[in-house]
Formats: C-alpha cells, structure tokens, sequence
C-alpha cells in the first residue's frame, strides 16, 4: 500500500475493492480485502461491513495484505467498522504486514486503536467430540 499513489484508472474509476467473507467454525468471520479502498471504493465496501457488523459479540478479522493502497476514505471505512464492532461489544482485527500501512497508522494516531496482526489468527483447536466408551 504505497503511500505515493496513482490509481489504475480503467474507464474513469480506480481498481474495485473486492471483500470476499469466510465464516469460522469458531464464530469468526475473517474478510479477505483485496485491490484498493479510496473514495470510490469506500462507500460499497462500508455498506459491505455494515451488513456484516450488525450483529453484537462479532469477532471480525479484516486481511489486508492483498490491498494494493488504501487513502484517507479508506480509513474512514475501517474506523466505522471498528466503532461498529466495539459499541457491539466484539472484537476487530487487521491483518497486514505492509511497512507502508502501518507507518500511515502511526503517523494518523490510529496504530494504538487498531488490534494488527502479520498472519491470519490461528483457529482454536476444536473440541474433541469423539464418542467415549462406556
């Protein structure tokens, strides 16, 4: 996500944010993020969370390695979904391990408000619902 950017305009509109959600076995919906969330891109991709954010108690995990640049509106996505999810009393985390976006986090003051991470969370070991002998 580099901070010198210049959007790839194909007839008018920068590269579309695709969201792609995979639900957890362990109640955690991890959306892959991938392309570039800017001001086109925001508006759908925030009605996206929306829709996704509603419930209370979501543990949500937002993976951003693959997004290819993210501006101030871009932003402003994550910091709704994140008041979303926390006046809901859930938890959000952002996958990425991309230099350029975590200096762009540092330097807006928004490192300490965002839970980030470099990989996806490991999913909890399942219970073992074997049958038991008598």
């Amino acid at each position: 996500m580099a901070e010198n950017h210049t959007p790839r305009v194909t007839g008018g509109h920068s590269d579309p944010v695709s969201a792609v959600a995979h639900h957890g076995a362990c109640g955690t919906t991890v959306v892959t993020l991938r392309g570039e969330i800017d001001m086109l891109t925001a508006p759908a991709l925030s009605a996206r969370l929306d829709m996704l954010t509603a419930a209370s108690h979501f543990d949500l995990v937002l993976d951003l390695r693959t997004v290819a640049f993210i501006d101030c509106a871009g932003l402003g996505v994550l910091c709704r979904a994140r008041n979303r999810v926390h006046a809901g009393q859930g938890r959000l985390r952002l996958v990425t391990g991309d230099t350029s976006f975590l200096h762009l986090l540092r330097v807006t003051g928004l490192r300490n408000v965002f839970e980030v991470h470099p990989q996806l969370p490991r999913p909890l070991p399942q219970p073992d619902v074997s049958p038991t002998r008598p």
